[in-house]
């Protein structure tokens, strides 16, 4: 709709500005009474040479559209009142007709790359971990209903020092049966144990450095402890994962790279880019600390396989981006990982996105594996689903298939919880907050949509004649917002904010019940086909909302 008002706009002012640049002038008035749509005049009063409210005035004695039932002039604005017949059945009919596929783009337009989640093995999941993965499911998500096919990829922390670290304290205080039984809860004791006694003792962090060596090496026992730590790992990691219901394409970590790096030092070094620092090499940036390629012992970096890996994805799904969610702590790695891409020669950097996001806190401060302070996300996920349990036994005790109904209310707030923020926003960690199921949270949303299944399930009749003009005045607001969904969904890709949807979601829940609390009473003849109608919609663009968000949406709680 706006598009259509930013046309006849701009065919009022003789072109002055261009559509795109109203567009993004227009305003929501701040009450329903001044217009569905406004648009300033004050940044043309300089241009034109004349006042604001004249330029209105001209506007609205010019302006000619079919869906713009009334204009008004206030001050310097252009207060425009849409059609509401003509909007609300144009709206309701698509929806009906499109179901699901509302919002989505058909044409497709190629492959996008996520990398995201990311745990390190041998290390427990953490809360610290949800972040990355809820943020780049649901980006992955958006991504498809924009028409991208998306590819998801774990890249495991399967590399690095810090298995020389863990091979180390292995070898010196690992019992092998206690670890079979429980390898990620063992594997972190030892873990920690390293990092208090490599505070006494540096020389553990020698052997860590040599232990990592051979490793890089290919040493024999070493590889078979690491390829043992890692599928431990992956067994509970796919357990989280199938609880979240997240499904990846690749768990290639940066093991995988191994072999791949060479040939990109190999490229840095004909091109004249690595340069010897302190017995390393580097890639010299501008304005930024240079990159490092490797280190005095020869041993590669994250930035190293983080650039075969780049390589390797843009070759392997040819990519129209690549997404990195990844915490605003590696803003740096990223900038400095896509600029040595670009002074290789290669366009396609700019195809490269970071997409940071804040911190999960405990009592504000960072969670920290090594300290052994971290909350363990399966913890956190099994308490949700009990919890939920425990709400439907106490409210609904009669519910069919409470203990599949209780998982969905249960991870669907957990993850909510997450995604209802600002991504760049630090988020305190409180199980009480999380587990609140009033308000703005994922349950919230959940029983509008499980309310209308119910309310469309006992009319028998989901409603498929729109006659708007029987809705009410509060269906008004929602039918607004039900044909911004689209539009939302665009947004939140092109920005990478899944909040975006979280919050539309909010908003029209609270709209819905608004209107629901008014219009109860859905038996006259003239009003029950329509607004079985309306209800149909709203339910299925909450469904839709909440898949994007990774969350399920239960017909009955």
């Amino acid at each position: 709709m706006h598009t259509q008002i930013a046309k006849s706009i701009a065919e009022a002012l003789k072109n002055e500005l261009s559509v795109n640049e109203i567009q993004h002038l227009l305003e929501k008035p701040k009450k329903l009474d001044l217009g569905d749509v406004a648009f300033p005049c004050f940044i043309l009063a300089k241009k034109l040479g004349k006042s604001p409210h004249s330029i209105a005035s001209e506007i609205k004695n010019n302006i000619s559209c079919e869906i713009v039932q009334d204009v008004q002039v206030v001050g310097g604005y252009v207060n425009i009142f849409y059609h509401q017949p003509m909007i609300t059945k144009q709206v309701l009919s698509q929806i009906v007709k499109e179901k699901n596929l509302y919002g989505t783009k058909q044409e497709p337009k190629g492959n996008v790359v996520f990398d995201f989640s990311s745990p390190n093995i041998a290390k427990p999941f953490s809360m610290g971990h949800l972040r990355s993965t809820v943020i780049g499911n649901a980006l992955a998500n958006i991504a498809e209903k924009n028409g991208y096919k998306a590819i998801r990829i774990n890249h495991l922390g399967d590399w690095g020092t810090q298995f020389g670290k863990l091979i180390v304290a292995y070898k010196k205080w690992g019992d092998r049966q206690k670890i079979e039984a429980a390898p990620i809860k063992e594997l972190l004791k030892i873990y920690v144990q390293f990092h208090e006694e490599a505070e006494k003792d540096d020389a553990l962090n020698e052997q860590a450095r040599a232990a990592f060596k051979a490793l890089e090496d290919g040493d024999e026992e070493t590889f078979a402890l690491w390829q043992w730590f890692r599928d431990a790992s992956l067994v509970e990691f796919k357990t989280i994962y199938q609880l979240l219901g997240i499904e990846f394409d690749s768990f290639d970590g940066e093991a995988f790279y191994n072999d791949k790096m060479a040939a990109v030092v190999k490229e840095l070094e004909e091109k004249q880019l690595l340069v010897k620092s302190d017995g390393a090499y580097v890639v010299e940036l501008d304005n930024m600390p240079p990159c490092l390629i490797t280190k005095t012992d020869g041993a590669t970096l994250y930035a190293t396989r983080d650039l075969a890996a780049a390589f390797y994805r843009k070759q392997r799904y040819e990519p129209k981006k690549i997404f990195y969610v990844v915490g605003n702590e590696q803003s740096l790695h990223f900038t400095q990982l896509f600029k040595v891409i670009e002074k290789m020669g290669y366009n396609w950097a700019i195809d490269l996105q970071h997409v940071p996001f804040g911190m999960i806190l405990q009592e504000g401060k960072k969670m920290s594996t090594r300290k052994g302070k971290i909350v363990l996300l399966a913890d956190v996920l099994k308490e949700a689903i009990a919890t939920a349990k425990r709400n439907i036994d106490e409210k609904n005790p009669m519910l069919e298939k409470k203990d599949s109904i209780a998982h969905q209310v249960g991870v669907g707030a957990v993850i909510f919880n997450d995604l209802k923020n600002d991504r760049l926003h630090d988020i305190e960690f409180s199980i009480e907050h999380m587990m609140n199921f009033e308000g703005e949270t994922g349950p919230y949303i959940q029983y509008t949509y499980a309310r209308i299944s119910s309310l469309l399930e006992k009319a028998e009749d989901n409603g498929n004649e729109v006659s708007c003009e029987t809705l009410g005045e509060q269906a008004w607001p929602v039918i607004l917002l039900l044909e911004q969904f689209p539009n939302v969904i665009t947004n939140a890709f092109e920005q990478a904010d899944p909040s975006q949807i979280a919050k539309y979601a909010l908003q029209l829940a609270r709209l819905f019940n608004k209107y629901y609390a008014q219009n109860k009473e859905l038996v006259a003849d003239n009003q029950r086909s329509s607004r079985l109608a309306f209800c149909q919609c709203v339910s299925v663009v909450l469904k839709e909302s909440l898949a994007l968000l990774g969350i399920e949406a239960p017909k009955n709680m």
